[in-house]
């Protein structure tokens, strides 16, 4: 059960505004969040990540990253195993990066893939034929045939210009709720209120894909 952020602006913002509060969050979450954590970044056009093993609130951030994308996860590992740098998210490439939170039980997915996490974003990669949506749309319903109980299911696929939000959860609504704010253009998608902004956060329902440009 890890936590998960999106955001993008309009113009370039140094990173660290997302990450403080970021790292704050996680600390005081009522689950572990210190499994390690990465972030990932557009730099002329392409995805950069940067991943460490140390809790995120424990962890130095750099001071002069400056970008208008970022995606950060902090992860929770399942049973506490695998705690290696590799089983870090963002996974991906310069052209796409993909966050998860969730907990899926018993599944039966004949993929590659080092944790569950990278097994989903692999296999929805080999459904898609130019259309992520429905790439998307078409692994949710497989893998949740093929899954013995979804606790959650929430994941951002990014690319360059278009993001692709997932919630699928079916119990503790107000921890696995994704949540957005719009305001004057600018979009985060988090796993909590990051900031506040009165009723100006979205909870976005269960079962919904969201599509972001």
């Amino acid at each position: 059960m890890c936590r998960i952020l999106f955001t993008k602006e309009n113009k370039p913002f140094n990173i660290n505004k997302y990450l403080l509060p970021f790292a704050k969050m996680c600390k005081q979450n009522k689950e572990y969040q210190g499994h390690g954590w990465g972030f990932s970044f557009i730099e002329n056009k392409n995805w950069k990540t940067k991943k460490q093993i140390t809790p995120i609130w424990e962890s130095e951030f750099p001071e002069n990253i400056f970008t208008t994308q970022l995606v950060i996860h902090a992860r929770s590992a399942f049973e506490n195993k695998g705690i290696v740098i590799e089983n870090n998210m963002p996974f991906g490439n310069k052209d796409t990066v993909f966050v998860f939170n969730g907990e899926l039980r018993k599944t039966r997915l004949n993929i590659d893939g080092r944790i569950g996490a990278e097994k989903i974003f692999n296999f929805i990669n080999k459904l898609n034929k130019d259309d992520y949506a429905e790439a998307i749309q078409r692994a949710v319903k497989i893998i949740t045939k093929r899954t013995e109980y979804v606790r959650a299911m929430n994941f951002i696929i990014s690319q360059n210009n278009i993001t692709y939000v997932y919630s699928d959860f079916n119990e503790d609504e107000n921890y696995f709720t994704l949540q957005q704010l719009n305001e004057n253009g600018n979009v985060i998608i988090c796993s909590e209120k990051l900031f506040e902004f009165g009723n100006q956060w979205e909870a976005i329902p269960t079962k919904q894909l969201r599509i972001i440009k």
